[in-house]
C-alpha cells in the first residue's frame, strides 16, 4: 500500500461503503471486550442483526468481502427463506 501512494490513515474496500463497515468495526469492539459474557454476546448478536433487509444483504456483502465467516454465518441465518 505504500507503493500505491496509500500511506494515509485510508484502506481502501471498494466493496465496503463507510456506513456498512462501521457496523462491522461495532461489532468486532463489543466481541472483543473483556469481561463480556457469552450470553451478552448472544443478546448483542440477536440486536444487531435485526435490521432491515437491505441492510442485512449490505453486513453479508461486507463479511463476504473481508472474509469474515463468523460474521457472514450470523447475518445468514437472520436471512428470511421462502
Amino acid at each position: 500500500m505504500v507503493e500505491d501512494d496509500c500511506v494515509s490513515n485510508i484502506i481502501p474496500l471498494p466493496n465496503v461503503d463507510s456506513k456498512t463497515m462501521t457496523k462491522v468495526i461495532e461489532y468486532w469492539k463489543k466481541h472483543s471486550e473483556e469481561g463480556v459474557s457469552k450470553d451478552m454476546l448472544i443478546d448483542f448478536d440477536k440486536a444487531f442483526v435485526n435490521v432491515h433487509h437491505s441492510i442485512l444483504y449490505d453486513f453479508i456483502l461486507a463479511a463476504n468481502f473481508l472474509t469474515i465467516r463468523r460474521y457472514w454465518i450470523l447475518y445468514v441465518k437472520k436471512l428470511p427463506i421462502g
